[in-house]
């Protein structure tokens, strides 16, 4: 935790218990803290701090970073490639790849030509997405060698600011890319391999874009490469149409029951939840909104008992899927409130549910074992 207070201090809290294991004093203000299993991360406007989770030890201190007022940076959830990724470069769009566990810089990703705004691992933290100030062009590349893998085009027509990027969490190597901006629309990528890649192209072969994409190919030596470029680059498989716009929102897509849904949350305190289909995709339906403050919205309770008609979802059973799908954003982003409780038969005790987690502390539902005395002693140690 980092108060606005005390913007200098990080704690370290044992979620059970409610005891404070450690706290750390640093020299200037905290901007952003990762986290998982191995390894805590704090990042400063001009270095990082790696700490080792068990024993909260300062193993590794990278100095002298560029300037990163944005505090930008990510790290794998997985211990076994525990990768840090933060900016090269505050001018260009370069992507610095940090090995956590052996404490030594991997490689440098020429992503950009302008500079970073947002970073992603997918779950087994073996490619990184990527984006840029201007937000018009998503990247994912591997890893291990910095080979771009994949290139979307978010947008043509103006650029704009990139507030979160994230992989799907339906296995570790992801089906799918999800970004939100400061626009009304979310945008979703299909991380497809190149065989399914070359058989949509042959599908598509026989409309008028395909004949489009042939002539512009063909053409390609005549025409300048930003326009090729264009053309190459792939579309949304699905999107969004949110209800605002110039809001910050963050965005997560898991699967629940095994069908897909898109979260999105708001900083204007709701968390709305959409459906995918993987299969055309397209435009993405809403099912249903939740206050993330817990007071009653006489709108919410009436979706919540309407919206999933006809998909044989019970309302009780789509309304525990709310809570405990808002965890998932909150271990991503770090920046919404996450609940998990167990499974409700009736809308009774989902509302007895919803009181509950407002008076008493939230359970959350996470990869770390915070639980676990072995790893987190629940001491306190001042360690400025």
């Amino acid at each position: 935790m980092v108060t606005l207070s005390s913007p200098r201090k990080l704690r370290v809290c044992h979620f059970r218990k409610g005891t404070e294991i450690c706290y750390y004093s640093y020299s200037n203000t905290i901007l952003a803290v990762k986290l998982n299993r191995s390894r805590l991360v704090v990042c400063l406007q001009e270095s990082l701090y790696i700490h080792n989770i068990n024993t909260m030890k300062v193993l590794h201190t990278i100095r002298e970073t560029p300037p990163n007022l944005a505090g930008l940076c990510t790290l794998s959830i997985v211990s076994q490639d525990c990768y840090l990724a933060y900016p090269g470069s505050n001018t260009i769009g370069e992507v610095q790849i940090f090995d956590a566990i052996n404490l030594q810089a991997k490689i440098m990703i020429p992503a950009h030509d302008s500079p970073l705004a947002a970073l992603a691992f997918n779950p087994n933290g073996t490619k990184i997405a990527t984006a840029s100030e201007k937000g018009t062009v998503i990247r994912v590349f591997q890893v291990h060698d910095g080979t771009k893998l994949f290139e979307f085009r978010r947008g043509v027509k103006r650029c704009v600011s990139i507030s979160s990027l994230t992989f799907s969490m339906d296995s570790m190597d992801s089906m799918f890319l999800c970004c939100s901006s400061n626009t009304e629309t979310v945008h979703i990528f299909k991380l497809e391999e190149p065989k399914e890649a070359l058989r949509q192209a042959t599908e598509e072969s026989q409309t008028w874009m395909g004949y489009l994409t042939k002539a512009v190919s063909a053409s390609a030596n005549y025409l300048p490469s930003q326009v090729t470029d264009v053309f190459n680059q792939g579309r949304a498989f699905a999107s969004v149409h949110l209800p605002f716009q110039g809001l910050k929102s963050v965005c997560a897509i898991i699967v629940v029951q095994k069908v897909f849904r898109l979260l999105v949350a708001s900083a204007d305190g709701y968390l709305y939840v959409y459906n995918l289909d993987t299969t055309e995709g397209g435009d993405c339906t809403l099912l249903k909104q939740h206050r993330l403050d817990g007071k009653r919205d006489d709108v919410d309770c009436a979706s919540v008992s309407t919206a999933e008609s006809g998909s044989g979802e019970t309302p009780a059973a789509t309304a525990t899927e709310i809570v405990q799908n808002a965890a998932y954003i909150n271990s991503y982003a770090g920046v919404l409130r996450g609940y998990s409780s167990n499974s409700i038969s009736d809308s009774e005790k989902y509302h007895e549910t919803i009181a509950a987690t407002v008076e008493s502390p939230p359970t959350f539902s996470c990869p770390f074992r915070l639980n676990d005395d072995a790893e987190f002693p629940p001491i306190t140690q001042n360690m400025d």
